[in-house]
């Protein structure tokens, strides 16, 4: 192929590579300023499974749930893998900053989907990737310990919240793995499931506030939470998967840490703290690592 089709491939990739960090981190940007308005965590719930499942029941339909490949125990990981992330992460969301929570949910949740791999599927903890946690490890403990507030503060909660959603998605991530489904029908079955069980719950919830949103905070969650994270995103990464490979397009979620503090700026008016930045490039660089990205000769000899 020539040199100049390869470069133009590879543009093409990194375009849908990029794109696709700039809905994850612009989700929980989003999610953080409808937080601020009118909305509860709740209500983003209900808007994001609400629109991803009716948009995405065809596909259920038509590819059903998958139940032979991966079981109930399976199905149970990714329908509540894929739920509970969203009731963690827009709650801590009420207690700790947008950057904080780009750092510590997509940001973490690399390292934990290696470690739950390693245990359950026996997938090799490599070098590179215990290099990785030691460098995702202090970037977590710069953001936990240096919040301006002592150790069990609210925003130590947030913070919390946000491991435990990076946990959570690591449980469905492992159990799409081990089904072997790909990204678009593990997110259907997991919207589509998470609809059904959420709204009989969400109509008897005390505090809901969505009769009182604007239409314009609506329908700004409904389009970014239920369309552009649950549908576009999956489907632009898949692209650049197929483009650059599974190494290269994974390893641009280590962007994804710095893309939302970057983000929160001009839309929340949240400034990082100089640790903060320390440990977005810390966590950054660990999670590149652990997400298989290229590296240089040296650490590929002893990885």
């Amino acid at each position: 192929m020539p040199s100049s089709r390869d470069a133009a491939q590879y543009l093409r990739g990194a375009a849908c590579g990029l794109a696709a960090v700039c809905i994850w981190s612009g989700w929980i940007v989003v999610a953080r300023l409808g937080l601020r308005t009118s909305l509860t965590p709740w209500d983003i719930a209900a808007l994001r499974f609400s629109v991803a499942g009716a948009l995405l029941v065809p596909l259920v339909v038509t590819r059903g749930l998958a139940v032979d490949r991966l079981g109930s125990t399976g199905l149970a990981a990714i329908v509540l893998g894929g739920a509970a992330p969203v009731f963690l992460a827009n709650s801590g969301l009420l207690f700790a900053p947008a950057a904080h929570a780009g750092a510590l949910f997509p940001g973490v949740m690399p390292l934990l989907v290696a470690l739950l791999a390693a245990m359950m599927l026996g997938e090799e903890f490599s070098r590179a990737k215990q290099l990785g946690f030691a460098l995702i490890l202090p970037g977590v403990l710069a953001i936990t310990l240096g919040s301006g507030a002592e150790l069990g503060s609210p925003q130590n909660l947030g913070h919390g919240l946000f491991l435990c959603a990076g946990l959570a998605w690591a449980f469905y991530t492992v159990a799409m793995r081990r089904a072997r489904l790909d990204g678009l029908h593990a997110a259907a079955i997991s919207a589509v499931g998470s609809a059904l069980l959420y709204w009989p719950v969400y109509w008897i919830l005390p505090g809901t506030a969505i009769a009182q949103a604007s239409w314009l905070d609506i329908s700004l969650q409904a389009f970014v939470q239920g369309i552009l994270t649950a549908i576009v995103s999956l489907m632009l990464y898949g692209k650049a998967v197929s483009i650059l490979g599974a190494s290269s397009g994974a390893a641009f979620a280590a962007l994804c840490p710095a893309m939302t503090a970057l983000m929160a700026i001009p839309v929340l008016g949240e400034w990082p703290q100089k640790q903060d930045w320390a440990a977005i490039v810390l966590i950054s660089a660990g999670v590149y690592i652990v997400s298989g990205g290229p590296l240089p000769r040296w650490l590929q000899r002893t990885s």
